[in-house]
């Protein structure tokens, strides 16, 4: 399995799971000669996930009951996702990694694209929930958290979040592609090493949707793009911006939804992460690295947990969305966590217990 060149001087290698599944290998230079032949006896993978769409909403539903199964919060000594070694076999066949990416083995989406199938009387539409899962390992160091990671292979995951999304993207039926990182138990993170994921959607989200019909508006309103706009206006009034360098502003969101929540936008606009070029690339992990400390440092020390979100634009919706991270924690004092209650969940109408203009000042406090 030669290792290929993605962009230099990142090298992936390609293999395949004893199921039948994909593995990626990112490595910065030349590639380590490993071990890549998975020796566990597994059965083919199985799923059966639904796409339902909502009547009353127009939102895409994904019911997949086959993910009870999934492997939830097993110990140290059990984690799949660290390297095979001492006899015990992982997802990961070699003895060590970078950074690797392989098929979801529990997948909420997966298989080739299908037509939905709408029901006589016209209410209920749905089809297969196809699509693809993967898991992203940012490191084999079971104990330590992408905060950790060193600029370098920082940057090596960004180069795997590109690489995937642009393969994932051109994938017949794929019309979103979302990477994001979940971290945290208080999150509902099933997992403790340091992993995200990517999927690759049937559907566009329904936040994605929104900010389609709001950059819309906004075009037919004033000729401009929205987002231009507002990063323009954040920059320019400068109370919620948290951390600014050459090509990358971040910044709490004049409506934040959560109790610390940062915005991190490309100051070049573009859709997603392929149109990315060197000056951004090279310094969005200083930036992000940063900014992750920030979170740990805010409630004196400790891992904050934390949902980090890419939201990149849908494969036929390229030129008025915008590429940036969303950052946010449901932790709203050192022990007291945001729940989505009633209002917040049954309504989608959140309330926040933190003003955005303080919780930029107290992330400015914590910088490095």
């Amino acid at each position: 399995m030669a290792g290929t060149t993605l962009t230099q001087p990142t090298v992936r290698t390609v293999t395949t799971l004893a199921d039948g599944r994909q593995l990626i290998y990112y490595d910065s230079g030349i590639a380590a000669p490993r071990d890549t032949v998975d020796r566990r006896p597994l059965d083919p993978p199985s799923h059966g996930s639904e796409v339902r769409l909502d009547p009353a909403t127009g939102a895409w539903v994904t019911i997949a009951a086959h993910r009870q199964a999934r492997t939830y919060q097993p110990p140290a000594e059990e984690c799949p996702l660290c390297p095979s070694r001492d006899g015990r076999l992982s997802e990961i066949p070699a003895a060590d990694y970078q950074v690797a990416v392989f098929e979801n083995r529990f997948p909420s989406l997966a298989g080739p694209p299908a037509p939905p199938v709408e029901e006589a009387d016209g209410l209920w539409t749905s089809g297969p929930g196809t699509g693809r899962c993967e898991v992203v390992c940012f490191t084999a160091d079971h104990d330590a958290a992408f905060a950790d990671l060193t600029p370098d292979r920082a940057r090596l995951v960004l180069d795997a979040w590109t690489d995937r999304t642009a393969e994932l993207s051109a994938r017949p039926g794929v019309e979103q592609v979302y990477c994001f990182e979940n971290r945290g138990a208080e999150i509902g993170v099933t997992l403790a090493h340091p992993h995200g994921q990517i999927y690759a959607l049937p559907f566009t989200t329904p936040r994605t949707a929104r900010m389609a019909d709001r950059a819309a508006e906004h075009r037919a309103a004033t000729g401009r793009n929205l987002f231009d706009d507002l990063l323009a206006a954040e920059r320019a009034h400068g109370e919620r911006v948290v951390l600014a360098g050459r090509h990358w502003t971040a910044f709490v969101p004049f409506a934040a939804r959560w109790p610390y929540e940062v915005h991190l936008y490309p100051h070049r606009r573009v859709p997603d992460l392929t149109g990315l070029d060197d000056a951004q690339r090279e310094e969005f992990p200083a930036l992000y690295l940063e900014l992750l400390r920030r979170f740990d440092r805010l409630f004196g020390g400790g891992r904050t947990p934390y949902i980090s979100a890419w939201h990149q634009a849908p494969t036929g919706q390229r030129d008025e969305l915008a590429l940036h991270l969303e950052l946010f924690t449901i932790r709203r004092t050192a022990d007291k966590l945001k729940y989505l209650a009633g209002v917040e969940s049954g309504m989608d109408a959140f309330v926040n217990d933190v003003t955005p203009e303080d919780a930029a000042r107290r992330l400015r406090e914590v910088a490095s």
